[in-house]
């Protein structure tokens, strides 16, 4: 489904290095943020954009299969009773 898709995690402070006409992201206000809102992310497909490299916070990239096990931890996901 997404084989040629990856992610690549990194710190907030660094949106502003983000190109974001070489990701799916169309804008800081399109980014997911993990639940400390501490960390984002970026996907694309093919190869990977020259900005993602340059990024001192740069966890990945990741594969689809990977970041979806990445996603479901507590550090991403807030407990359902968190979010009553």
């Amino acid at each position: 489904m997404y084989e040629n898709r990856s992610f690549a995690i990194f710190s907030t402070t660094e949106i502003n290095q983000v190109d974001f006409s070489l990701v799916c992201e169309t804008s800081a206000d399109t980014l997911c943020k993990s639940v400390d809102e501490t960390k984002t992310f970026v996907k694309w497909d093919g190869e990977q954009p020259d900005f993602v490299s340059e990024l001192t916070t740069l966890e990945g990239p990741y594969t689809y299969s990977e970041i979806l096990d990445i996603l479901s931890t507590p550090e991403w996901s807030a407990p359902m009773e968190e979010m009553v």
